[in-house]
């Protein structure tokens, strides 16, 4: 059987993702580094966090270093897939067509986002030509 997804992250939690996915594992101190350069947290608040998010099964603990060590339980692809499927269903009826429109319309792509969509849906088309 396959292993289950942990939970959607939140906000906070993205956050906290993201400083993992980039510095690879920290210590809370670490995070709490990194993050209060963008904004203003406490490293209490971060350290109640991480804990959390270990028990939601987020990131995990290495118990083998002091001071423990975290890192993500998944990658960021497959957090970004889930959070995209989760948004898909949600809020587009399923349909990727309807997200794509809206990701366009919502924000300029660069020429260089652009011409890496049209290859990747060449590549697509490609790949599931019948």
């Amino acid at each position: 059987m396959g292993q289950k997804k942990p939970p959607l992250p939140t906000e906070s939690e993205l956050e906290i993702l993201s400083v993992l996915w980039q510095q690879g594992p920290s210590t809370v101190r670490d995070i709490h580094e990194t993050m209060v350069k963008d904004k203003k947290v406490g490293l209490t608040t971060v350290l109640k966090f991480v804990q959390i998010m270990v028990t939601k099964g987020l990131v995990v603990r290495d118990d083998t270093r002091r001071p423990q060590v975290f890192r993500p339980a998944q990658s960021e692809e497959d957090t970004q897939k889930q959070l995209t499927r989760n948004l898909m269903d949600r809020a587009f009826r399923g349909s990727a067509h309807s997200l794509v429109m809206q990701a366009l319309r919502a924000k300029d792509a660069t020429p260089e986002e652009l011409q890496a969509i049209r290859q990747l849906l060449d590549s697509f088309k490609e790949t599931h030509h019948d």
